[in-house]
Protein backbone atom coordinates (compact mmCIF):
# COMPACT_ATOMS: atom_id res chain seq x y z
CA UNK A 1 0.00 0.00 0.00
CA UNK A 2 1.37 3.40 -0.98
CA UNK A 3 2.28 5.75 1.85
CA UNK A 4 0.71 9.23 1.51
CA UNK A 5 3.24 11.95 0.75
CA UNK A 6 2.04 14.11 3.66
CA UNK A 7 2.58 11.19 6.05
CA UNK A 8 6.13 10.73 4.75
CA UNK A 9 6.84 14.45 5.25
CA UNK A 10 5.70 14.35 8.87
CA UNK A 11 7.72 11.21 9.65
CA UNK A 12 10.76 12.92 8.14
CA UNK A 13 10.26 15.98 10.36
CA UNK A 14 9.95 13.80 13.44
CA UNK A 15 13.10 11.81 12.64
CA UNK A 16 15.13 14.96 11.96
CA UNK A 17 14.17 16.58 15.24
CA UNK A 18 14.72 13.47 17.34
CA UNK A 19 18.25 13.18 15.95
CA UNK A 20 19.13 16.79 16.79
CA UNK A 21 17.34 17.53 20.06
CA UNK A 22 18.17 16.24 23.54
CA UNK A 23 16.31 13.12 24.70
CA UNK A 24 14.21 14.94 27.33
CA UNK A 25 12.41 16.70 24.50
CA UNK A 26 11.09 13.41 23.10
CA UNK A 27 7.56 13.47 24.61
CA UNK A 28 7.11 17.12 23.68
CA UNK A 29 8.40 16.74 20.13
CA UNK A 30 6.17 13.71 19.72
CA UNK A 31 3.14 15.76 20.79
CA UNK A 32 3.96 18.60 18.41
CA UNK A 33 4.58 16.33 15.46
CA UNK A 34 1.38 14.40 16.19
CA UNK A 35 -0.46 17.70 16.15
CA UNK A 36 1.08 18.57 12.79
CA UNK A 37 -0.18 15.21 11.57
CA UNK A 38 -3.77 16.46 11.82
CA UNK A 39 -4.64 15.10 15.27
CA UNK A 40 -5.99 18.41 16.55
CA UNK A 41 -7.86 17.41 19.69
CA UNK A 42 -5.09 15.71 21.63
CA UNK A 43 -4.32 16.98 25.13
CA UNK A 44 -1.29 19.10 24.21
CA UNK A 45 0.89 18.19 27.18
CA UNK A 46 0.39 16.14 30.31
CA UNK A 47 1.95 17.36 33.53
CA UNK A 48 4.48 14.52 33.69
CA UNK A 49 5.71 15.32 30.19
CA UNK A 50 6.64 18.96 30.71
CA UNK A 51 8.48 18.77 34.02
CA UNK A 52 11.72 19.63 32.21
CA UNK A 53 10.42 23.18 31.73
CA UNK A 54 11.59 24.47 35.09
CA UNK A 55 11.40 28.19 34.28
CA UNK A 56 8.23 29.88 32.99
CA UNK A 57 8.12 31.80 29.72
CA UNK A 58 5.72 34.12 27.90
CA UNK A 59 4.33 33.89 24.37
CA UNK A 60 2.72 36.91 22.71
CA UNK A 61 0.52 36.61 19.63
CA UNK A 62 -0.47 39.83 17.94
CA UNK A 63 -2.61 41.31 15.21
CA UNK A 64 -0.70 43.64 12.88
CA UNK A 65 -1.02 47.19 14.14
CA UNK A 66 -2.07 46.15 17.65
CA UNK A 67 1.25 47.01 19.30
CA UNK A 68 2.22 43.44 20.12
CA UNK A 69 5.92 43.77 19.23
CA UNK A 70 6.70 46.85 21.37
CA UNK A 71 4.62 45.42 24.22
CA UNK A 72 6.65 42.21 24.08
CA UNK A 73 9.86 44.25 24.18
CA UNK A 74 8.65 46.23 27.20
CA UNK A 75 7.61 43.09 29.08
CA UNK A 76 10.97 41.44 28.42
CA UNK A 77 12.86 44.54 29.55
CA UNK A 78 10.89 44.95 32.76
CA UNK A 79 11.14 41.29 33.74
CA UNK A 80 14.77 40.98 32.70
CA UNK A 81 13.81 38.30 30.17
CA UNK A 82 15.18 37.69 26.69
CA UNK A 83 12.99 38.86 23.82
CA UNK A 84 12.84 36.15 21.16
CA UNK A 85 11.84 37.50 17.74
CA UNK A 86 14.58 38.09 15.18
CA UNK A 87 16.60 35.50 17.09
CA UNK A 88 14.33 32.81 15.68
CA UNK A 89 15.19 33.86 12.13
CA UNK A 90 18.89 34.00 13.02
CA UNK A 91 18.85 30.48 14.47
CA UNK A 92 16.97 28.99 11.52
CA UNK A 93 19.32 30.72 9.07
CA UNK A 94 22.30 29.32 10.97
CA UNK A 95 20.98 25.76 11.16
CA UNK A 96 19.89 25.67 7.49
CA UNK A 97 22.99 27.55 6.34
CA UNK A 98 20.91 30.03 4.42
CA UNK A 99 21.02 33.82 4.31
CA UNK A 100 18.87 35.57 6.90
CA UNK A 101 16.96 37.36 4.14
CA UNK A 102 15.86 34.00 2.70
CA UNK A 103 14.40 32.86 6.04
CA UNK A 104 12.81 36.24 6.73
CA UNK A 105 10.97 36.10 3.40
CA UNK A 106 9.17 32.87 4.38
CA UNK A 107 8.79 33.54 8.10
CA UNK A 108 5.17 33.23 9.37
CA UNK A 109 3.81 32.68 5.87
CA UNK A 110 1.67 29.89 4.46
CA UNK A 111 2.61 28.13 1.21
CA UNK A 112 0.83 25.85 -1.19
CA UNK A 113 2.44 22.60 -2.31
CA UNK A 114 2.76 24.01 -5.83
CA UNK A 115 4.48 27.17 -4.62
CA UNK A 116 6.87 25.11 -2.56
CA UNK A 117 7.72 22.83 -5.47
CA UNK A 118 8.23 25.67 -7.98
CA UNK A 119 10.43 27.71 -5.65
CA UNK A 120 12.45 24.63 -4.73
CA UNK A 121 13.18 23.98 -8.41
CA UNK A 122 13.96 27.57 -9.38
CA UNK A 123 15.77 28.85 -6.30
CA UNK A 124 18.68 26.81 -4.91
CA UNK A 125 18.59 28.86 -1.68
CA UNK A 126 14.92 28.18 -1.05
CA UNK A 127 13.96 26.43 2.21
CA UNK A 128 10.97 24.11 1.85
CA UNK A 129 8.13 24.42 4.33
CA UNK A 130 8.80 21.17 6.18
CA UNK A 131 12.43 22.07 6.77
CA UNK A 132 11.41 25.50 8.00
CA UNK A 133 8.81 24.03 10.37
CA UNK A 134 11.27 21.47 11.69
CA UNK A 135 13.73 24.18 12.61
CA UNK A 136 11.05 26.56 13.89
CA UNK A 137 9.66 24.00 16.33
CA UNK A 138 13.14 23.10 17.52
CA UNK A 139 14.18 26.73 18.09
CA UNK A 140 10.98 27.73 19.89
CA UNK A 141 11.07 24.69 22.18
CA UNK A 142 14.72 25.30 22.98
CA UNK A 143 14.07 28.89 24.04
CA UNK A 144 10.94 27.92 25.99
CA UNK A 145 12.89 25.19 27.77
CA UNK A 146 15.50 27.75 28.84
CA UNK A 147 12.69 29.85 30.32
CA UNK A 148 12.60 33.54 31.22
CA UNK A 149 11.97 34.50 27.60
CA UNK A 150 9.22 36.38 25.74
CA UNK A 151 8.53 34.65 22.42
CA UNK A 152 6.80 36.80 19.81
CA UNK A 153 4.35 35.26 17.34
CA UNK A 154 4.90 32.21 15.09
CA UNK A 155 2.23 30.16 16.85
CA UNK A 156 4.47 29.68 19.87
CA UNK A 157 1.47 29.27 22.18
CA UNK A 158 0.45 26.19 20.16
CA UNK A 159 3.97 24.71 20.08
CA UNK A 160 4.96 25.12 23.72
CA UNK A 161 3.42 23.41 26.79
CA UNK A 162 0.49 25.61 27.77
CA UNK A 163 0.77 25.18 31.58
CA UNK A 164 4.44 26.17 31.58
CA UNK A 165 4.04 29.59 29.99
CA UNK A 166 1.82 32.64 29.99
CA UNK A 167 0.10 33.04 26.64
CA UNK A 168 -1.04 36.50 25.58
CA UNK A 169 -2.96 37.81 22.58
CA UNK A 170 -2.70 41.48 21.66
CA UNK A 171 -5.57 42.84 19.55
CA UNK A 172 -7.34 46.04 18.50
CA UNK A 173 -10.25 46.90 16.20
CA UNK A 174 -9.44 47.03 12.49
CA UNK A 175 -10.03 50.78 12.19
CA UNK A 176 -7.63 51.45 15.07
CA UNK A 177 -4.95 49.28 13.55
CA UNK A 178 -5.31 50.96 10.16
CA UNK A 179 -4.89 54.39 11.73
CA UNK A 180 -1.78 53.23 13.55
CA UNK A 181 -0.29 51.78 10.37
CA UNK A 182 -0.94 55.06 8.56
CA UNK A 183 0.77 56.99 11.34
CA UNK A 184 3.74 54.77 12.17
CA UNK A 185 4.44 53.43 8.67
CA UNK A 186 3.61 56.74 6.99
CA UNK A 187 1.19 55.06 4.58
CA UNK A 188 -1.96 56.31 2.87
CA UNK A 189 -5.23 54.68 3.90
CA UNK A 190 -5.44 52.19 1.02
CA UNK A 191 -1.86 51.00 1.42
CA UNK A 192 -2.27 50.65 5.19
CA UNK A 193 -5.38 48.49 4.66
CA UNK A 194 -3.61 46.35 2.07
CA UNK A 195 -0.60 45.82 4.34
CA UNK A 196 -2.66 44.88 7.39
CA UNK A 197 -4.91 42.57 5.40
CA UNK A 198 -1.99 40.74 3.81
CA UNK A 199 0.05 40.29 7.00
CA UNK A 200 -2.97 39.23 9.05
CA UNK A 201 -4.03 36.67 6.45
CA UNK A 202 -0.51 35.25 6.16
CA UNK A 203 -0.16 34.79 9.91
CA UNK A 204 -3.57 33.17 10.34
CA UNK A 205 -3.08 30.84 7.39
CA UNK A 206 0.41 29.94 8.58
CA UNK A 207 -0.91 28.73 11.94
CA UNK A 208 -3.89 27.00 10.34
CA UNK A 209 -1.79 25.22 7.70
CA UNK A 210 1.09 24.00 9.83
CA UNK A 211 -0.24 23.87 13.39
CA UNK A 212 -3.88 23.09 12.55
CA UNK A 213 -5.08 25.76 14.97
CA UNK A 214 -7.26 28.86 14.89
CA UNK A 215 -5.55 31.98 16.21
CA UNK A 216 -8.94 33.56 16.93
CA UNK A 217 -9.97 30.95 19.50
CA UNK A 218 -10.18 32.70 22.86
CA UNK A 219 -9.14 29.62 24.86
CA UNK A 220 -5.80 29.53 23.04
CA UNK A 221 -4.60 32.29 25.37
CA UNK A 222 -4.51 33.09 29.06
CA UNK A 223 -5.28 36.74 28.40
CA UNK A 224 -6.35 38.88 25.45
CA UNK A 225 -5.65 42.62 25.61
CA UNK A 226 -7.46 45.14 23.43
CA UNK A 227 -5.03 48.05 23.13
CA UNK A 228 -7.56 50.62 21.94
CA UNK A 229 -7.61 52.39 25.30
CA UNK A 230 -4.35 51.09 26.77
CA UNK A 231 -0.91 52.55 26.21
CA UNK A 232 2.00 50.23 25.51
CA UNK A 233 3.16 50.67 29.11
CA UNK A 234 -0.30 49.91 30.53
CA UNK A 235 -0.60 46.79 28.37
CA UNK A 236 2.83 45.63 29.52
CA UNK A 237 1.71 46.14 33.13
CA UNK A 238 -1.29 43.86 32.51
CA UNK A 239 0.91 41.14 31.03
CA UNK A 240 3.32 41.26 33.96
CA UNK A 241 0.47 41.20 36.48
CA UNK A 242 -0.99 38.14 34.73
CA UNK A 243 2.43 36.49 34.75
CA UNK A 244 2.77 37.04 38.49
CA UNK A 245 -0.74 35.69 39.01
CA UNK A 246 -0.21 32.51 36.99
CA UNK A 247 3.23 31.75 38.41
CA UNK A 248 3.88 32.23 42.16
CA UNK A 249 7.17 33.78 43.18
CA UNK A 250 8.86 30.45 43.98
CA UNK A 251 7.98 29.19 40.49
CA UNK A 252 9.07 32.40 38.77
CA UNK A 253 12.41 32.72 40.49
CA UNK A 254 13.12 29.56 42.46
CA UNK A 255 14.51 27.77 39.43
CA UNK A 256 17.08 30.52 38.95
CA UNK A 257 19.01 29.30 41.98
CA UNK A 258 18.78 25.56 41.47
CA UNK A 259 21.25 25.12 38.65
Amino acid sequence: MAIPISYTYHITIFQCIVRTVAIHYYPLINKVMTTLNLRDKIAFLQQDQDLAFSKPFITIAREPGSGGAPIAALVAKRLGFTLVDEEIIDEIARSTRKRKEIIKAIDEKHRTALQDMVHSLLNPEYVDDMKYMTELVKVILTYAHQGHVVILGRGANFITPFPKGLHISITAPYRVRVQRAMKHEDLPDDEARELLGRVEKERKMFVKQYLKKDVDKANAYDLTINTTYFSLEQAADLVIEAFHHKFPRHVRYGAMFTR
